[in-house]
């Protein structure tokens, strides 16, 4: 029997991508969905009630005045669409967030979390019905609340430092913690720690030859894992006018696929860097992200007796 993953990552709260990642599973007639890690926005946006019963925010450099409910959830879908989370807010609310950095930072907290319920409830409602697991990975840049957004689903599961089966022949394991970045992210460990981690869920499978690594850092130096070079003050270093790229994934990684040789990796964490390498025996794959387009990149496996029978990456 072959079982179907469709594997993608790094959405950063982009609802459309996350909306076509979970129609994926009958669009691409997959068994199994899984997300590598970082699916949570970056900013919440304001959207001001007037005392005229009109609403308001600037949001890309525009202007957005609504007047009626249903511009006001067409101003949400624009926002949610491109990783942003709607807050609606009277403008004395609005005046002490801008006042205050630690209720504001408590508050995108809190929008965060009931956004991203929102999301998982939809998707826990629609895969109960076609009986499809899910397995989501809070990535290095998700914040710790978080995980409680996971909480009372059956078909929507946070697989972090678990041994999942996927079938009968092959287990998953799953981490969304990195090596330290510049930005000293919430699930970022130093690579010891990380490794670790690995070493604790490798001791619990059945046979890593046949396993899913799901790790959302990709393995150092191994083309997966580019990006700018960055200076003490985190602007991009240029070598003759150009951006200069160094491999900024993992050691602790790296080290864990060639020690245990799984069958495949499955990586995210630079958007930039799709593709395919083998490390050894073990494919690692990261599909890489467009979110901020609306657009879903992923990955297509098809597994069979411990062996890749196929795979595709997609785009749309």
């Amino acid at each position: 029997m072959t079982t179907r993953i469709f594997f993608a990552t790094d959405v950063h709260g982009s609802e459309v991508c996350f909306l076509k990642f979970i129609n994926a599973a009958a669009f691409y007639k997959a068994d199994v969905l899984v997300m590598g890690g970082d699916i949570t926005g970056k900013m919440m946006v304001p959207i001001i009630k007037e005392t005229s019963g009109t609403a308001s925010t600037t949001f890309m450099d525009r202007t957005w005045r609504v007047n009626t409910e249903k511009e006001m959830e067409e101003l949400k879908k624009h926002i949610r669409r491109a990783g942003g989370y709607p807050y609606l807010c009277s403008r004395d609310d609005y005046e002490l967030l801008t006042g205050d950095s630690e209720a504001a930072s408590r508050t995108f907290t809190e929008v965060m979390v009931a956004e991203t319920r929102r999301i998982l409830d939809r998707a826990e409602e629609k895969l109960s019905k076609i009986k499809i697991k899910c397995y989501i990975t809070p990535g290095n840049d998700d914040e710790w609340a978080i995980d409680a957004a996971f909480g009372g689903h059956e078909w929507v599961i946070n697989p972090e430092g678990r041994v999942v089966d996927l079938d009968d022949r092959h287990q998953m394991i799953s981490t969304g913690y990195a090596n330290m970045t510049p930005w000293k992210c919430p699930r970022d460990v130093e690579e010891e720690s990380l490794f670790e981690r690995i070493k604790i869920m490798v001791d619990r499978l059945h046979a890593p030859e046949s396993a899913i690594f799901n790790l959302h850092c990709p393995p150092y130096d191994s083309q997966l894992d580019e990006a700018p070079e960055l200076d003490d003050t985190l602007t991009p270093v240029l070598v003759a006018g150009q951006l200069h790229m160094i491999p900024v994934g993992s050691q602790a990684v790296r080290r864990a696929l060639e020690t245990w040789q799984p069958l495949v990796g499955l990586h995210g964490h630079i958007h930039e860097c799709r593709g395919e390498v083998r490390i050894g025996r073990t494919l690692c794959f990261n599909p890489g992200s467009e979110y901020a387009t609306g657009y879903l990149r992923g990955l297509i496996l098809d597994l069979k007796k411990g062996k890749i029978k196929q795979y595709q990456f997609t785009s749309g």
